[in-house]
């Protein structure tokens, strides 16, 4: 992976230097390291990272002042990659995450479920790469509704959908479910079909999926 430009935005100055300290460990450059959206905004346009890290919520109002700027940033530059932390699981936030650039090097991760350094670094890096990545427990959650047009699909398809969104590749959800590679492209193939989604490049098919599951 190559070396990547961070950029970090968070109001509780121990994580956010944990969290400065950590990457540069893993041979990350952090540009930046602030405490309120502004200040982001603000290291964005002069640092121009490749990716930022940004809690929901943040001075002053503690409300969706990181989200809101993520989004902001996202209009303005659509090739940034955005990981969000939050401590709670908001399904409106992730949505609209993924609904800015089609959810292009998107990722949204629960703070206190992040429980090894290396998977953190892995997400990161897999944002950064252009992937979306949502934590399982968002997954889980989302997928206990009941919700159309998810509820056409099988359980089956349901769990292969919650892995898609966590970022998952095909070799990897075969691995997670001790199928064969060509029963997961089958999987995809009818909750692509049962979701109504015109054929397309297949990372976009894949995207859209996710949109449709996030947005219920």
């Amino acid at each position: 992976m190559r070396r990547l430009r961070v950029a970090i935005a968070e109001d509780v100055v121990l994580l956010r230097e944990g969290l400065a300290g950590l990457l540069e460990r893993f041979g990350h450059e952090v540009v930046a390291s602030v405490g309120d959206a502004g200040a982001l905004l603000a290291a964005v346009e002069e640092h121009e990272p490749d990716i930022v890290v940004v809690d929901v919520r943040m001075p002053p109002d503690f409300t969706d002042e990181g989200v809101r700027a993520a989004l902001d940033l996202r209009a303005g530059r659509p090739e940034l990659a955005v990981l969000v932390l939050s401590q709670y699981v908001e399904q409106t936030y992730a949505a609209e995450l993924l609904d800015a650039g089609a959810g292009v090097g998107i990722g949204y991760l629960l703070k206190d479920r992040i429980g090894e350094v290396r998977d953190f670094v892995d997400a990161l890096e897999r944002v950064a790469a252009g992937s979306t990545v949502v934590d399982p427990e968002v997954v889980r959650q989302l997928l206990g509704r009941r919700r159309a047009p998810l509820a056409r699909l099988t359980p089956r398809e349901r769990e292969v959908l919650g892995l898609i969104a966590e970022g998952r590749s095909n070799a990897a959800i075969a691995r997670r479910l001790v199928v064969t590679e060509a029963a997961v492209s089958k999987h995809i193939a009818g909750i692509l079909n049962k979701l109504d989604l015109p054929p397309a490049e297949d990372d976009h098919r894949r995207v859209l999926a996710v949109l449709t599951y996030l947005r219920g």
